[in-house]
């Protein structure tokens, strides 16, 4: 079998360097992360299917075309320093990836100094304007297969060394509970309550009780042949563990999930924790009761801060990715939360959402290029 590997750029200063042609214009140091935070300036990530648009220098035209209905604001191209990319990290994939472009700009007015826009608001106004701008270019459904990610470049120049993921519909394509009511026959009615549950509709605790008081008296058997036969992981999501553990980052699976199915698959991907709910039994079979403390979406964000004050970290170098409404406590009180083919409602309170590649457009969101070798 083909082994498929990717290129990531070793201590990239991609985002230094763009950011040092522009340095005579801003009013603090670039040293001044925080200062930084405080202006209007961003990264701007733009990840497109090849097949909607073909190269680099395509989506850099568009980039070029839009920002000249801008007159007020300037654009930096983003570029890896040839250093970095000669001694890249090699990232075994496995098979292949999604097939996209992907393209930097450094994006901030032209005059900082006499612009009162706040960061937010601006942030929200160019990705108004681009989204507007991609939908006029492009077909319907070209531009339906394109993520842009708007981020202070703070954000950007904030590397990550904590990264925290939810499980199921994220590091795995399943829902565990889903799966193991489908071996109990009671598909229709524990799906019903999950897809409540993930777009927020009823509180989680309340619906996980339900849930689990279904698969009462079910043979724990049950566990493994689930594992051995019904459990996919998500596109990207051996090559994005690899290539965090290659830059240094720590990472932790925090699930609403059951430990059994969180222990294989934190273990299999080779993170170095995994925090879930027990699933209890009794002389082999599951009792239908559950624990007193659930992994919630609260429990989920203490999680996450207690591992960031344990490990001697700022919530800023933390990032938390996840797909459902109990994934956004701990995306909020992190530097970064990544929706990964949300809910709706995950989409538009993440920082950045992706749609168009598998996990390993993690790092696309992250600022890095990972391209095929």
């Amino acid at each position: 079998m083909q082994t498929l590997t990717y290129a990531l750029p070793k201590d990239s200063q991609a985002w230094h360097n763009a950011l040092d042609k522009v340095a005579h214009l801003l009013p603090v140091s670039l040293l001044d992360v925080s200062g930084l935070s405080n202006l209007p300036v961003f990264a701007v990530v733009m990840v497109v299917d090849r097949a909607v648009v073909p190269s680099i220098a395509r989506l850099d035209e568009l980039m070029v075309s839009f920002m000249q209905t801008l007159p007020k604001w300037r654009m930096q191209m983003v570029y890896d320093d040839e250093t970095a990319k000669t001694h890249a990290h090699k990232i075994v994939a496995g098979k292949q990836l999604a097939d996209v472009v992907m393209s930097r700009y450094l994006v901030m007015p032209a005059q900082l100094n006499d612009t009162h826009i706040k960061p937010d608001v601006a942030r929200r106004m160019m990705d108004d304007q681009l989204t507007a701008y991609l939908r006029q270019e492009l077909s319907a459904d070209g531009f339906d297969r394109v993520d842009v990610h708007i981020l202070n470049v703070a954000q950007i120049l904030t590397k990550p060394k904590l990264v925290c993921f939810d499980m199921d519909s994220t590091l795995i394509e399943q829902e565990v509970i889903v799966e193991l009511a489908r071996m109990c026959g009671i598909s229709d009615k524990v799906g019903e309550i999950t897809e409540r549950a993930m777009r927020g509709e009823i509180d989680f605790a309340t619906s996980f009780a339900e849930r689990v008081a279904l698969l009462e008296d079910t043979p724990e058997t049950v566990v493994d042949d689930i594992i051995k036969h019904h459990i996919s992981f998500s596109s990207g999501a051996h090559a994005l563990m690899r290539a965090l553990k290659a830059e240094g980052c720590w990472t932790i699976l925090v699930s609403g999930g059951f430990e059994p199915f969180a222990k294989y698959v934190a273990q299999t991907l080779g993170m170095d924790e995994y925090y879930a709910n027990p699933l209890l039994t009794a002389e082999g079979k599951i009792t239908g009761y559950i624990d007193p403390v659930v992994i919630d979406g609260k429990r989920k964000a203490q999680i996450v801060a207690r591992s960031a004050e344990r490990l001697g970290l700022n919530m800023a170098e933390v990032v938390c990715v996840g797909d459902g409404a109990n994934d956004l406590p701990m995306m909020e009180i992190s530097g970064m939360g990544i929706a990964y083919k949300a809910k709706p409602i995950v989409q538009a309170r993440a920082d950045v959402a992706l749609n168009v590649t598998g996990l390993e457009g993690v790092l696309f969101a992250l600022g890095q290029r990972f391209d095929k070798v």
